[in-house]
């Protein structure tokens, strides 16, 4: 079956360490909150600091790491960013066990989490581009989009249950421990690994930290997408929460409910990555691209009109499946010709821009969001996002770029 195409043994390992962290983070989505709330009576100016400060501090400090991974071997870099993850958030259930837990610690950990987060991501994106064959980065790409849905989809009701049983900070232990066992899979991939020509270089030039900006921007393949992406992510993570204040506060949905109407729709991940390849093997890249990357605009407006009871439910669940479909698709095939157009000695430094800028942006637009929801209730800020993203089309790329070309341009 062409869809299962065999990657090798040291591919497995590497996705059976993407999938153990994948459903670890699934079970712990959503505790910081809840521990702020339940353990430490935070209110919600402090939930959305938590939320907010922890994403763009930790994008910050993630500016400096994406050349530092640029001229380092990865897998000991992805191995370090997993223990990193695994000791920060293991110093949670220890505080709480001695009675010590404070905000400032969940803060703490969540800007440390989410830097080391976009260290492993530039490192594991350009390790993966040296470890499998251009023609295979599609497959390996659709299967770990299809897993982070599957972790999505499963993960919050475990934790949720988990939660209920074993007590606030038991899914963040679990979490904590899928990142150990992640470095584990890594360090048994084995085989050997070319060091950078710039490996042990005892410090970095200023020219270093924008290189994957200066590439990204000036490369005519990856701007568009660029600033599309970051906008299409920022406005729909900008909405989720100003959803569960319209599902839960205002139109009356019980907590089931609310986990049902995101806990469904990840099928569609499922579907969208499993039909990735196909679509791109029949229509081409660009032409995915481009569809997906409309489709995925479109859907997020018709939250704003959802309605109390069973008819809201069905509304919600079809735009959320839609929406989460038309992603499964457009992800893995982004994450291709990302990597496809960019060069070997560049890869660490331009994912880890490209991660950093999105982790301001949904931290940015959160945060006005929140502003705007104030001031003219949640429902027409989630319609106004919804109206603007209809216009993010306009950002995707009109044609397509022959890789070779662009490449020899980027160099």
């Amino acid at each position: 079956m062409a869809g299962r195409r065999a990657l090798g043994r040291r591919f497995g390992w590497l996705w059976a360490a993407f999938a153990v962290s994948s459903y670890g983070t699934g079970l712990g989505f959503g505790a910081f909150p809840l521990i702020a709330v339940l353990v430490l009576d935070a209110g919600a100016a402090q939930v959305a600091a938590l939320a907010a400060a922890g994403r763009a501090v930790g994008a910050v400090l993630a500016v400096p790491l994406g050349p530092w991974v640029e001229f380092r071997r990865k897998r000991p870099v992805m191995v370090a960013m997993d223990l990193t993850r695994f000791t920060a958030l293991m110093s949670v259930p220890a505080a709480f066990a001695l009675g010590r837990l404070g905000f400032a610690q969940l803060l703490v950990v969540s800007v440390v989490v989410a830097a080391a987060d976009i260290a492993f991501r530039a490192a594991g994106g350009a390790y993966l581009k040296t470890l499998l064959r251009p023609a295979d980065l599609l497959v390996a790409n659709s299967r770990f989009e299809a897993t982070t849905w599957t972790a999505t989809m499963v993960g919050p009701p475990l934790g949720g249950a988990a939660i209920g049983l074993f007590g606030p900070v038991s899914t963040v232990a679990a979490n904590a421990v899928s990142h150990l066992l992640s470095a584990l899979g890594i360090r048994a991939i084995g085989g050997s690994e070319p060091s950078p020509a710039r490996a042990g270089a005892p410090r970095l030039r200023a020219g270093d930290l924008l290189a994957g900006w200066r590439h990204i921007l000036t490369h005519p393949a990856l701007r568009p997408l660029f600033l599309n992406t970051i906008v299409v992510n920022g406005l729909i993570m900008a909405s989720e929460p100003l959803l569960a204040v319209l599902l839960l506060d205002r139109l009356g949905f019980a907590p089931w409910q609310y986990g049902l109407v995101f806990a469904a729709p990840c099928v569609g991940g499922l579907v969208g990555s499993r039909l990735a390849r196909r679509l791109v093997a029949r229509f081409g890249q660009h032409r995915v691209i481009l569809t997906a990357g409309t489709l995925r605009a479109c859907w997020p407006l018709g939250l704003a009109f959802a309605q109390p009871g069973v008819p809201g439910i069905v509304l919600v669940v079809t735009v959320q499946l839609g929406l989460v479909t038309c992603c499964g698709v457009f992800n893995p095939v982004l994450a291709t010709h990302r990597l496809d157009h960019v060069g070997s000695d560049r890869v660490a430094r331009t994912l880890a821009a490209w991660s950093i800028s999105g982790n301001v942006a949904i931290a940015a637009l959160t945060a006005v969001w929140g502003l705007l929801a104030a001031v003219t209730g949640p429902r027409t800020a989630i319609a106004v996002a919804g109206v603007l993203l209809l216009a993010t089309p306009l950002l995707l790329p009109r044609r397509g770029h022959k890789v070779a070309a662009v490449l020899a341009r980027g160099q």
